[in-house]
């Protein structure tokens, strides 16, 4: 660790050196009275509450049902071990903020609400640190700065987008440390130091583009004393070691995490290196102009073609050259200002260039989010070229102002109708291909979406547009093929699979699919021989098991299936499913003890599962306990009061206890829900004829 260091004599002569603004270096606004910070406080709070309340009740959009819904390591306390401690078991190592998910899951589920609260009152945090740290460069309007940080719309994408905690979360772990490396830098306290590093390290096992940090507080010291020292390099020294092992850590978990076939890479063509430069000066403008402009922003921006041709691409790192160059020779004056906030914007943004290829690259190559952190440094400069204004034309302040508050006003206004549109995927994709036509990402998940409606006619034109617009890829290809057997296209649903299968002879999904296709279709060998290939393929995949062993109990083959659903336990013992698997083939076997000991950990599993509790019902009803039996069907019943098949069930357990009445009340609920339902009226018909009271009078 650093010794502490005390500055005197020409240091602190530095200090005191430069524009008015910059005097009051470490005094903060919010020790002023309360009367004066308390307002601004409740001004960002409110406009951003404000901004965000369409999508406070918004839905899971595009991989947020990925990282929570279908995310297996959210729905058990596996889930925290494996984060910390088996890196590759998830996509990121970020086990800060995949914990944080975990805890809000099982606190919310798939209620959204708490989701969406967590986020906007993180970026009301990061809102409030933008300002202290702001203070304490001895900005006198650092409150507009937080203000500024809260409604610009490029932030929306980041708070309104649940699965963006990984920024909303890791940024006030930034700040702080930024602002407890200024107070340590300033006071020399130990503490400070090793809070400054502290949160440095939880902040970057949130996120990893944190890692420029290092480099930020050297540039901090240059800009200071107009040199870095080398107490400066010492102490930034942990800091690049923190930054150096999780950003390998987090390359190394990704790689070990496709390797084990969670996802395949996509091929970016990023072209030579002239290529990258142009597109990377292109990509820079365009992020640039999103900060500068806070006009039409969408999920997904168009995509051009990389060419190391394009003279734009060229042009634009010229222009951030030229001001870098012309900033370098004012540096004794305002070029250093310059170079600190244009440093602290290009340090942090640098990864998402295009200088090396990242997934989303194959879709768009700009996302907002990645400005999260970028931004604070060019609100820093906003701020101080807004102060530096006021003190060379006092006289114009009143314009000054009035501009200002415009421009928010706008911003917030852009901001509101840009969260507007996470209230569900339909809207979001919707919109976004009225602006952006060809990007297939949204034309898969609007199908997808779509899909999950219902709606299966209208998603297949959004997937065959993306199987046109990106031909190698397997998941189009299959969900059409669920698209076009929904609707009844059975032969062109199979091409598909096969379209699929040809293109990634790995797709379980599509083997899966095929043998149940098959299945229906009479073709029975081949049905097997497509189920039995997706086992193998991924034997611990428990969707794999359940419908292999289906096919094996409609093909009467009991001891394969309980065989089968043994050995799927064993790599899934905490899957409902399964156990209700095993319960069907044993009571198929007619072993109903071990079946009943099956169905009752499916119930415990999963208490909502009616037809756990129905077959539960049937085979204890089977063994002699008809009042248990009934009990279960009473249970199923309450879960799901359509529940035909276990109403049935239940009107004939009743019947055998001699409970005839209400037997026959059971059978006239399925007979008002389905008049035509031949068996139900045949059933109380027999019990009416055997009633004491007659036909009729039961």
């Amino acid at each position: 660790m650093a010794r502490p260091r005390q500055f005197k004599g020409k240091r602190s002569a530095r200090i005191e050196a430069g524009p008015q603004f910059l005097r009051n270096l470490f005094q903060s606004d919010i020790r002023a009275g309360w009367s004066t910070w308390l307002p601004r406080a409740l001004l960002i709070i409110a406009v951003t509450l404000w901004i965000y309340w369409p999508a406070l009740g918004g839905a899971f959009v595009w991989d947020d049902g990925w990282y929570l819904v279908t995310n297996p390591l959210m729905h058990g306390w596996i889930g925290l071990w494996k984060f910390w401690f088996q890196p590759g078991s998830w996509v990121e190592y970020y086990p800060v903020q995949e914990t944080v998910q975990w805890v809000q899951w099982q606190l919310w589920g798939e209620v959204t609400l708490g989701y969406h609260l967590t986020n906007v009152a993180l970026h009301v945090v990061s809102a409030f640190l933008v300002w202290r740290l702001l203070a304490k460069f001895g900005l006198r309007l650092a409150w507009l700065g937080g203000l500024l940080f809260a409604v610009h719309p490029v932030q929306v994408e980041s708070v309104a987008w649940i699965s963006e905690l990984k920024n909303t979360l890791s940024l006030p772990f930034f700040l702080l440390a930024m602002g407890r490396w200024i107070d340590y830098d300033r006071d020399g306290k130990p503490s400070d130091y090793r809070w400054a590093l502290g949160l440095f390290l939880i902040g970057m096992l949130c996120k990893i583009t944190l890692a420029p940090f290092p480099v930020i507080i050297l540039l901090y010291a240059w800009w200071k004393r107009g040199r870095i020292e080398w107490s400066d390099a010492k102490g930034a020294i942990p800091f690049f070691l923190i930054s150096l092992v999780l950003g390998i850590t987090t390359i190394l978990v990704g790689n070990l995490y496709e390797k084990q076939g969670h996802a395949l890479p996509d091929i970016i063509p990023l072209g030579s290196l002239f290529s990258r430069v142009a597109g990377s000066g292109l990509i820079a403008a365009v992020y640039f102009s999103r900060c500068f402009l806070p006009v039409d922003y969408l999920l997904t921006y168009p995509k051009w073609q990389v060419d190391a041709s394009t003279m734009t691409g060229y042009v634009s790192w010229l222009f951030f050259i030229g001001i870098g160059c012309w900033a370098w020779v004012k540096r004794a004056t305002w070029g250093r200002h310059v170079l600190l906030g244009l440093g602290f914007y290009f340090l942090t943004l640098a990864p998402f260039l295009g200088f090396n290829p990242v997934s989303y690259m194959s879709f768009t190559w700009v996302m907002d989010h990645f400005l999260y952190l970028p931004l604070v440094g060019l609100i820093g400069l906003v701020i101080a070229g807004l102060e530096d204004f006021e003190t060379r034309f006092p006289t114009d302040r009143p314009y000054a102002t009035g501009i200002f508050a415009i421009a928010i006003a706008l911003m917030s206004i852009e901001s509101h109708a840009f969260a507007n549109l996470f209230v569900n995927e339909e809207t979001l994709w919707t919109y976004i291909l009225q602006r952006n036509p060809n990007v297939w990402l949204a034309h898969h998940d609007l199908g997808c979406d779509l899909m999950d409606k219902g709606r299966y006619a209208e998603a297949i034109p959004h997937l065959q547009e993306v199987a046109w617009l990106k031909p190698g890829f397997d998941v189009a290809y299959y969900n059409l093929g669920i698209a076009l057997e929904k609707t009844g296209q059975t032969a062109e649903a199979e091409a598909q699979y096969r379209r699929a299968l040809a293109l990634n002879p790995e797709n379980v999904k599509a083997y899966l699919n095929l043998g149940e296709l098959m299945g229906k279709s009479g073709n029975l060998g081949e049905a097997e021989k497509d189920l039995r290939k997706a086992y193998e393929i991924a034997p611990e995949d428990a969707s794999a098991s359940i419908d292999l062993g289906g096919f094996l109990l409609w093909t009467k083959r009991d001891e394969e299936a309980i065989h089968l659903y043994r050995e799927a336990l064993a790599t899934n013992p905490d899957l409902a499913l399964l156990h209700y698997n095993l319960g069907r083939a044993l009571s198929q076997a007619r072993s109903f003890p071990e079946a009943i000991e099956q169905f009752r950990a499916a119930v415990r599993l999963a208490p909502g599962m009616a037809q756990a509790h129905e077959n539960l019902g049937v085979a204890l009803a089977q063994s002699g306990a008809l009042a248990e039996g009934i009990r279960e069907f009473e249970a199923a019943i309450r879960i799901n009061p359509g529940y035909s098949s276990a109403r049935m069930n239940l009107a004939l357990a009743l019947a055998h206890t001699g409970r005839v009445q209400e037997a026959a009340e059971q059978l006239r609920e399925v007979l008002s829900a389905d008049p035509g339902d031949a068996q139900a009226r045949s059933w109380l018909m027999k019990l009416q004829a055997a009633s004491p009271g007659g036909p009729g009078k039961p």
